[in-house]
């Protein structure tokens, strides 16, 4: 089974993806049109389609508005210019207290405050935007409410929390910094390799975990520290502008070419150069389609998702990649 950009055994590509006959919202059909095949990951967040000499990703948007990118060629050549790293789940474990918040959310939606999400939630309560994540929640718990109204209440909660938080209170071990973060991001500045922290999350939600870890660790000033830190905005209120980031999140690529291209200022060409690392499958498929290779690290929804076939390596711990990232 031959899928143009991507490395991977024909196995690996039959466990993990589906095929369609129709894909891209109705724009493709298998079979006809140069169209060889269309193939979708276990968690139908995105399409493969598939021709004799390229494959289209088609990116489902529960917002409304999908888009299609190539998948190009991805290869790693060690020592690395730049590594990229997703902050919840690889960067910082805090994936637990974000889904609670989206627990929480649903609950008040529900009016039901001894509501909990189901397992089979998890891959599409993480990885993806905070909008995509109360669509989801929304759409298959509280169909009558709105997402606007969810995001009303998920934010409430969010800068509560958060105030708890950084005065020292809130939940215990909200954040954590990720076993060997302190060790591999030292390794990696020894050896003058760019870091960029890439996140789906909004500012608001993100700074306090990155200053959570940075405080535990004592690595000093996150913006001192990272080359780049990237994430999807601010939320949008009354006389805020906000962001494209609810509406481009992972698996879109654009956080993760902004961050290499604009914020650590690589140019395309030494793509080769670039290595990124996720524990989520959105975020897999980003790092794909911005052209760079991607490691995946145990933990997240990656296994679930079905996105493995994108991955150059799977690694258990950040110390477990440095072998790779050095030569």
């Amino acid at each position: 089974m031959n899928i143009p950009g991507l490395d991977a055994d024909a196995e690996l590509i039959a466990k993990n993806f589906l095929p369609l006959t129709v894909g891209g919202g109705g724009l493709f059909h298998a079979g006809k049109d140069g169209v060889l095949a269309i193939h979708t990951p276990l968690d139908r967040a995105s399409e493969l389609i598939v021709y004799a000499d390229k494959t289209l990703v088609f990116i489902n948007s529960k917002m409304g508005h999908p888009a299609i990118y190539p998948l190009l060629p991805a290869r790693f050549e060690a020592p690395a210019d730049a590594v990229l790293m997703d902050l919840d789940g690889t960067s910082v474990h805090s994936e637990h207290f974000w889904i609670w918040v989206i627990e929480q959310t649903t609950a008040r939606l529900l009016g039901n405050p001894r509501f909990q999400l189901a397992a089979d939630d998890e891959p599409h309560v993480s990885g993806h935007s905070v909008s995509e994540h109360l669509s989801y929640c929304v759409a298959k718990y509280c169909p009558d409410k709105s997402v606007e109204e969810a995001r009303d209440h998920y934010f409430d909660i969010t800068r509560h929390e958060m105030a708890e938080i950084m005065a020292g209170r809130g939940r215990p071990n909200a954040f954590e910094p990720a076993p060997g973060l302190d060790e591999f991001l030292r390794k990696l500045k020894e050896r003058k390799i760019k870091i960029g922290l890439v996140t789906s999350g909004l500012y608001e939600k993100a700074w306090p975990e990155i200053l959570s870890a940075f405080r535990a660790l004592k690595l000093g000033d996150p913006l001192e520290f990272y080359d780049a830190i990237i994430s999807a905005g601010h939320a949008i209120r009354k006389g805020q502008a906000g962001t494209l980031g609810e509406l481009a999140p992972k698996p879109h690529p654009w956080l993760y070419a902004e961050t290499a291209r604009v914020g650590l200022g690589l140019d395309p060409a030494r793509r080769h150069r670039v290595i990124g690392i996720e524990d989520s499958g959105a975020g897999v498929v980003a790092i794909r389609l911005a052209g760079f290779s991607a490691l995946g690290i145990t933990g997240g929804n990656l296994a679930a998702s079905g996105n493995e076939p994108f991955l150059r390596a799977n690694i258990s711990t950040l110390t477990d990649a440095l072998p790779l990232i050095l030569g």
